[in-house]
Order: structure tokens, then C-alpha cells, then sequence
């Protein structure tokens, strides 16, 4: 336990160390910003500015005036986004394979490192019409910026009204002139704040890498404990084998033969599977350095994706028993059906996988933001840097704190990943349930 203890305060030590080194870059970048902006004439009067950081006025506002005070909300909902490039510390980036599409351009095949991502991860090239911006690709919508690779200025925000609601804009400028950047499609048609825009990204973005790393690493488990297994076959099991076996002997007696019944066997190899994914992914997401930090299921894409996979099994599984009872119940008035049962049985048919969902992604999303705001008590008292005193009384309530949320997330990690599995079991169980005794 005191191994254990020691590994986890230096893990906090060593994200604090990083927040603190980023918060001093940002206490640098004002007098820079000062710097340029000295040098660089208004955009309306048509002159060129003689920095790549162009006209802050001409374009919306600086990203320093967006900050303005810490805010420990919007801090910690960047840090858990998905981006483009791993933020490793300071200004250095793991770059990633980026694979753009735009339908008035074609495929646009690069790395992150071509757009020199430095502050915030705001990239100071763009190619082929994208940019960097804070670490996510986002693309000019005007045809006639330039093609290739061109310096630009560091991105620049405004907020105008779209369909009636307020929408973040980020603009870049070239030789004084302003462009309007166009983020990723989402093809949520608004629902989330997105929809379909000028161009797809396919990238490996962090949080593909870190499930491309997690299937990888489980791939060696599994397979070392495989052989294990083969090498000590009729022997006690050793090792990894060992550490292995009770996992798979839990899921099976405990979430699989309760929850499906007679036939589990063959559904085993989908519960084992989205067990240790969601737990690999869990846990490496608690890790608070390269190669850990992604919040992957706290990301709702990848939690829709998984629940409609049970979703899919529980409708592939099910019998005439079933939609019998869903659809059309035996001893029913027909009034009854028609009027309220139906409608509600169809209504918890769908309701199954949001429970899936929205649990995974609540859990997960909520542990890393509270982390995050926990850390941000540094920066709320040391006002932003500005008061020593306040920053080591904002640690002191910082560090235990987050020790507490970090092992409390580690119970969240198991218990989210096993939840998961149960009610997918639970589902596919009652689309295989036949009729008791003399039903009819």
C-alpha cells in the first residue's frame, strides 16, 4: 500500500508540475501579444501587418482576452476534449496522422507536426486551408486563401448568433487580411453544437490512439496469459494467468449465467471483450501523462458506439416470445396495448442503450472535469499566478482532493466497466427468455 500511495502523489505532483509550467507560458504570452501588436497596423486600413500574429482587432479577439480570470469549468472541459496532437508539456506535441477531406478540395494527407502546434496548440502554419486551433483541425472557408503551407497569426475568436444561438467563431489572418475557420463535420445536425460543415476529419485523433494502444496492450495480456494457460495446462495457474483467471471466472458465474441464462457461452467473448476495453480505457485514462490523460469514455461517440453493439446483439438474439410480449401482450384489453402498453415497451426498447450510454459517459466525463477544477483551485487562489501565498494555500486543498477523486475514479473505473457488462447481459437475457410452464 505504501508503493502504491507514493506512485499516486508523485502522478499528482507531476500534473501539477505540468499545469503550473503551462500557466507560466500563459503569463508570458500577454507581453508578447503586447509586443506584436505594436508592430502591426489595423487591417481596415489596408496596410500588412509585419508579424505573423496579425490584427486582433480586424479579426474578433486575442485568446488572451477570452481567458481573461482562470475559469476552472472551461479549463477542464479543454483539457478531457478530443484533439488532434498529444500535449505532452510546454509547447511540445506528439504529432498524429491527419486524414482531411473536403469535398470542393479532395484528401488532404499530413501529420499535426505541418501545422508547428505551439502555444495552446494553436498551430502557426496552415496547409491546404486548415489550421491548428487549440489542438483540433479546423478549416478556412474562404477558396481563395492560399494553398500549401502559409504562416498565419495566432487564432483569434468572436461570437455571432446562429440559429438563434450564440456560436464560438475562430478566425486566422494572412498579410492582414481575416478568415472565418469552419470546424470538423459532427453530423449531429446540431444537437450537440455541431453538424455537417465544410470538411471531414478521419484523423487518429487522442483519443483513437489511446484505443489503437489499449487494444494493443490487451492483445499481450491476453495473449502471454493464453499461452499460460496452454504451457500449465492441469496446474495451478501463475502469474499473469492468475491475475487473469478470477476477471473471466467473475464475468461468468456472477454477470453472465444470472444475467443470460443456459446459452451465455457464446455471448462471452463480446462481455469479456467490452469488459476489458472499457476498464483498459478507464484506466490508462488516469494517467495524467503521455501516454494516459485521453478521456475516451468520457467522449460520447465512443459510448454510442458500444451500447449500440449491445443494442445490436440484443435485437440479433431475440424470439417470437419476446416481441410477443414487447409489442402485442397476451391477456391484454386491446385498448390497453394500443393506448398505453405498447408505446411504452417500444419507448424502453430504445431507452436501453441511452441507459448504456449516458451512464458510461456521465461517470467517466464528470470524474476527470471535477480532477481538472480540483487542480484549478491553484490558480483560482494564487490568482492566476499573481499571489504565491494564495497558490500554496489553493495546493494544499488541491493535492488531498484530488488524491481522494483519483482513487475514488479507480473504484469508478471497475465499477463502470462491470455496470456495463451486467446490463448488457441483463438485455441480451431477456431477449433469449422463453415461456415459463403453461403460460398460455
Amino acid at each position: 500500500m505504501t508503493g502504491i500511495r507514493k506512485y499516486w502523489i508523485a502522478l499528482i505532483f507531476t500534473g501539477l508540475g505540468v499545469v503550473t509550467f503551462a500557466q507560466h507560458e500563459d503569463q508570458q504570452q500577454p507581453e508578447q501579444a503586447t509586443e506584436n501588436h505594436d508592430k502591426t497596423s489595423s487591417a481596415e486600413t489596408g496596410t500588412i501587418s509585419e508579424s505573423p500574429e496579425g490584427d486582433s482587432h480586424g479579426c474578433g479577439h486575442s485568446m488572451e482576452e477570452k481567458e481573461g480570470e482562470f475559469n476552472a469549468g472551461e479549463t477542464a472541459v479543454h483539457h478531457i476534449a478530443d484533439a488532434n496532437a498529444i500535449h505532452v508539456v510546454g509547447d511540445i506535441y506528439i504529432p498524429l496522422p491527419c486524414f482531411l477531406y473536403a469535398p470542393s478540395q479532395g484528401w488532404t494527407l499530413t501529420m499535426t507536426s505541418a501545422f508547428h502546434p505551439g502555444h495552446h496548440g494553436n498551430g502557426e502554419v496552415a496547409k491546404d486551408g486548415y489550421v491548428l486551433v487549440h489542438g483540433s483541425i479546423q478549416r478556412v472557408q474562404d477558396p481563395t486563401f492560399p494553398k500549401g503551407e502559409v504562416m498565419v497569426s495566432e487564432p483569434t475568436h468572436d461570437t455571432k448568433v446562429v440559429n438563434g444561438k450564440d456560436k464560438d467563431v475562430y478566425y486566422v489572418s494572412v498579410d492582414g487580411k481575416c478568415y472565418e475557420l469552419d470546424k470538423k463535420t459532427t453530423f449531429d445536425g446540431g444537437l450537440m453544437g455541431g453538424g455537417v460543415t465544410s470538411f471531414y476529419d478521419y484523423s487518429i485523433t487522442r483519443n483513437v490512439f489511446t484505443m489503437l494502444l489499449t487494444c494493443l496492450l490487451l492483445f499481450f495480456v491476453f495473449r502471454r496469459a493464453a499461452n499460460s494457460a496452454t504451457r500449465t495446462h492441469g496446474y495451478a495457474p501463475k502469474g499473469l494467468q492468475n491475475f487473469i483467471e478470477p476477471f473471466y471466472t467473475f464475468i461468468r458465474d456472477d454477470v453472465a449465467r444470472p444475467g443470460i441464462g443456459p446459452k451465455y457461452e457464446k455471448y462471452m467473448p463480446y462481455l469479456m471483450s467490452a469488459f476489458f476495453f472499457i476498464l483498459g480505457l478507464n484506466l490508462i485514462g488516469q494517467i495524467p501523462f503521455f501516454p494516459g490523460s485521453a478521456n475516451v469514455t468520457g467522449n460520447i461517440s465512443v459510448t454510442i458506439v458500444l451500447a449500440l453493439l449491445t443494442f445490436i446483439l440484443m435485437l440479433a438474439s431475440t424470439k417470437k416470445y419476446f416481441w410477443e410480449h414487447t409489442l402485442w401482450m397476451p391477456g391484454v384489453p386491446a385498448v390497453l396495448k394500443i393506448l398505453i402498453l405498447t408505446p411504452v415497451e417500444i419507448l424502453g426498447l430504445f431507452l436501453k442503450p441511452f441507459t448504456l450510454l449516458l451512464r458510461l459517459f456521465a461517470n467517466i466525463t464528470a470524474g476527470h472535469i471535477v480532477i481538472m477544477c480540483f487542480v484549478g483551485l491553484i490558480f483560482i487562489f494564487g490568482k492566476a499566478g499573481t499571489s504565491v501565498g494564495g497558490s500554496i494555500a489553493g495546493a494544499a486543498a488541491a493535492i488531498p482532493l484530488s488524491l481522494f477523486m483519483m482513487t475514488l475514479e479507480l473504484l469508478v473505473a471497475f465499477l463502470q466497466a462491470f455496470i456495463f457488462v451486467m446490463l448488457s447481459a441483463t438485455y441480451i437475457g431477456m431477449a433469449l427468455e422463453e415461456p415459463h410452464g403453461d403460460h398460455h
